[in-house]
């Protein structure tokens, strides 16, 4: 394993320690909801889309490992992203014209990347320890010499020049103008660190620093002239992602700037005893960490417009994620470190050796940056002349896609050519992480505490179809990643979706595109053998036989009363959110892709079960399909649920005649807002069965301000939960188990035992 840096020594805390804070500023609380987006057309045909696991490769998040040249960057772990230094001294070249620059070494190692269908992430500096092998230890330009006074930081051998010195200023500032005039908008570089002053451009020189009460003299600028660099890269930079290393470089003067943070140390615990260096004092964070000092700014929410990046410190790379989604020893809780700082890249050299089937690692890169599924398309089933098409559009991941890259929507034929499409102004910039964590600093609910935060987004346009001829298509989406102007190789952002194909199109449905009244004009057959297959007090499953079309059954419309409450591509479906003991009438009519629909089906008359099986008491949730789940995002309550990193239900579950069903795989997080006092009841009543059984050991349960593995629970009488085939009432002691009635916050569900299986929950109530 190459690592273009050595691993720097425990005591380098100290850099850390002493690098200049400018004066504190309280935390900013929580930032403000982003306004929800308008409504799909009520003309408009819903299509829902099947959710699916994202790719783990995305563009611009997750991953990145060090350039090097020649090597195969797309082995190991899927990523794509590369890293790379650049010495100042190798661009500017000329010892006599500090105006001359030679930027062959960037293009090469840009084009290189590129090729592989990566984009970069680089940083330039001057001072390099030892060097890279590469690029030099000294990268000073020589036209500093004679005019720029150089120290020696003779604790790591290396030459500092005077980052004051006038000269110095106005010549690196005219190198980043030209860089930005050069590269601005590249989209061969999705992140740009600034870089330029301190060891490895990091923007510090331990131990010669602003401690100099151990006797080291202070190498680094005054924050009047670190700040002209700042402003030099922000003035040049209006297209790229920039980030420096702290939120208080310079006094903070990156912090009203469109400049993003670079935390180089991410999510390790160091000293004695361990304190973290990301996650803030109020999670065993020391006061030097990445977090804390942006509290102390008032900046913890910079990632709404700026990206977070950095780097998995190199002496916990190989075990950061063993123990996810906490962690162990020198890891700090991973998950908590990506959700708080809201985490889109990082350098990681040893993800190389990743399992690319090890799940901790795959949930972690999803939950890192944006992580986007396409919930609904919106079109009529057939159109002539044009057509509106709309999309909902939500986001599972921390933090939103940062580049206001095209999106397009097209039509495929039966062979699968692209045969029309149609660019959008549909900005994903604006589809926010639907929830986000709160930090305890922010006084709202113990951690963990999650806020809501963003919305379902949903875009609509008008496709002119004139051109298009007559017959049936597939309507897909794309979103378009610049560098596929400069590398056939470039990495397509797709969508967790279970339709998204690897030429990066979003398969929405098939439509018909009618021809002026010529072409297929012929209904599909009248379904037959409607029946029902199951039913519960709120449900009705329904089954029928296959139409048949001249040109091909696109689907089923299902009437109840005479009026469309679903349409489904398959021969079943499943109604839910009825009334127990109450008669309904069900219809099924088929269409074909020309908008032509069959006659409706023999009628059928069901009856739903009498009554419920919910418990008496406070109903958490019955999950009886109302409010919809994960759609409307609210409990019985009318607060805050959902799940992720389950294997069904796009990582939210699946609810499905009356119950919640749970998926997992050493992994996921179900939670469900309470923040009701509970003082007159006495338990939690949770009727749950197993796949297996004994599941009771595989995932905790936490309430009130208690956490245990669900089979450690003491029931009445001294006994505790033990999960079934079968559903039952497992009742849990609130008191007794020490769970807060009058502050019971949110009952939280994590599945990290090592169990595979599933339960489905019919009910969480509270009950005397």
């Amino acid at each position: 394993m190459r690592f273009l840096r050595a691993l720097v020594p425990a005591v380098l805390v100290a850099a850390v320690l002493a690098a200049p804070h400018a004066a504190a500023a309280a935390p900013a609380g929580p930032p403000p909801r982003p306004a929800p987006p308008s409504a799909p057309s009520p003309s408009l045909t819903d299509h829902p889309l099947t959710a699916a696991p994202s790719p783990l490769d995305n563009p611009l998040k997750g991953f990145a490992r060090f350039y090097f040249p020649g090597d195969n960057q797309n082995s190991g772990y899927p990523r794509s992203l590369a890293w790379s230094y650049f010495g100042l001294s190798e661009v500017m070249t000329s010892a006599s014209n500090c105006g001359s620059y030679d930027w062959s070494i960037v293009d090469s190692a840009l084009n290189e990347i590129a090729s592989y269908g990566n984009q970069a992430a680089i940083r330039f500096y001057m001072e390099y320890p030892g060097g890279t092998g590469s690029h030099p230890g000294n990268a000073v330009p020589h036209c500093f010499d004679g005019h720029v006074n150089y120290r020696n930081n003779t604790y790591w051998g290396t030459v500092s020049p005077d980052y004051d010195s006038p000269y110095l200023l106005d010549a690196v500032t005219k190198f980043i103008a030209a860089f930005g005039a050069r590269y601005d908008g590249d989209p061969r570089i999705g992140f740009i660190n600034l870089g330029i002053v301190g060891l490895w451009g990091e923007w510090h020189t331990w131990p010669f620093d602003t401690d100099t009460a151990d006797g080291y003299p202070n190498l680094m600028p005054t924050d009047t002239d670190a700040a002209k660099i700042i402003a030099a890269y922000d003035t040049a930079f209006n297209k790229t992602k920039l980030e420096i290393r702290y939120p208080d470089s310079a006094g903070g003067a990156a912090n009203t700037r469109d400049i993003g943070y670079h935390d180089d140390s991410f999510c390790y615990r160091e000293g004695s005893p361990l304190a973290g260096v990301t996650l803030p004092q109020s999670l065993g964070g020391a006061d030097y960490a990445q977090l804390q000092r942006a509290l102390n700014q008032g900046v913890e929410n910079k990632w709404t417009t700026d990206s977070m990046g950095g780097e998995v410190r190199p002496e916990i790379q190989s075990s950061a994620f063993t123990s996810w989604p906490g962690g162990s020893g020198q890891v700090d809780n991973m998950k908590a470190c990506i959700e708080l700082e809201h985490t889109t890249w990082k350098i990681n050299q040893t993800s190389q050796s990743y399992s690319s089937s090890d799940p901790n690692v795959a949930a972690a890169v999803r939950l890192m940056g944006y992580d986007f599924t396409a919930t609904h398309a919106y079109y009529p089933n057939s159109a002539s002349g044009s057509a509106t098409v709309g999309v909902t559009i939500t986001n599972n991941g921390v933090a939103p896609f940062y580049y206001p890259w095209t999106v397009s929507l097209g039509l495929k034929n039966s062979a699968g050519t692209v045969v029309k499409t149609w660019d959008t102004a549909w900005d994903l910039r604006k589809v926010m992480p639907l929830r986000i964590r709160a930090f305890p600093d922010w006084n709202v609910g113990a951690d963990p505490t999650y806020l809501d935060y963003g919305y379902p987004q949903y875009y609509q346009s008008s496709l002119d179809l004139a051109g298009v001829a007559g017959g049936s298509y597939q309507l897909v989406l794309k979103v378009k990643n610049p560098l596929e102007a400069v590398s056939p190789a470039a990495k397509k952002l797709r969508f967790g979706n279970a339709a998204q194909n690897a030429d990066g199109w979003l398969g929405l449905g098939s439509i018909g595109v009618g021809s002026g009244g010529s072409g297929d004009t012929a209904a599909p057959s009248v379904p037959t053998g409607l029946a029902a297959s199951g039913k519960t007090s709120s449900s009705v499953s329904l089954g029928w036989n296959a139409s048949t079309d001249n040109v091909g059954v696109a689907g089923y419309k299902v009437l109840r009363g005479g009026v469309q409450v679903g349409t489904t591509s398959g021969t079943s479906f499943t109604d839910t959110g009825l009334t127990p003991s109450t008669a309904y009438t069900y219809a099924v009519q088929s269409f074909d892709s020309a908008g032509n629909t069959s006659a409706a089906s023999p009628s059928l008359t069901v009856t739903t079960s009498a009554g419920s099986t919910t418990p008496p008491g406070r109903v958490l949730d019955d999950f009886d399909g109302t409010p919809a789940y994960p759609g409307a995002a609210l409990n019985d309550l009318g607060k805050w649920t959902g799940g992720n990193c389950f294997v069904n239900g796009g990582g939210n579950g699946v609810v499905s005649g009356g119950a919640l069903t749970l998926q997992y795989n050493n992994c996921g997080w179900f939670g469900s807002d309470v923040n009701t006092d509970l003082s007159a009841y006495t338990y939690l009543d949770v009727r749950v069965r197993g796949a297996s059984g004994g599941e009771q050991s595989h995932f905790n349960l936490g309430l009130g301000g208690t956490t245990k593995v669900f089979g450690d629970y003491v029931l009445d009488g001294g006994g505790h939960p033990a999960i079934t085939t079968s559903y039952q009432d497992i009742k849990i002691p609130l008191t007794a188990n020490g769970i807060s009635r009058s502050a019971p916050g949110q009952l939280a569900m994590g599945f990290w035992y090592g169990g595979s299986s599933s339960i489905s929950i019919d009910s969480l109530s509270f009950t005397n």
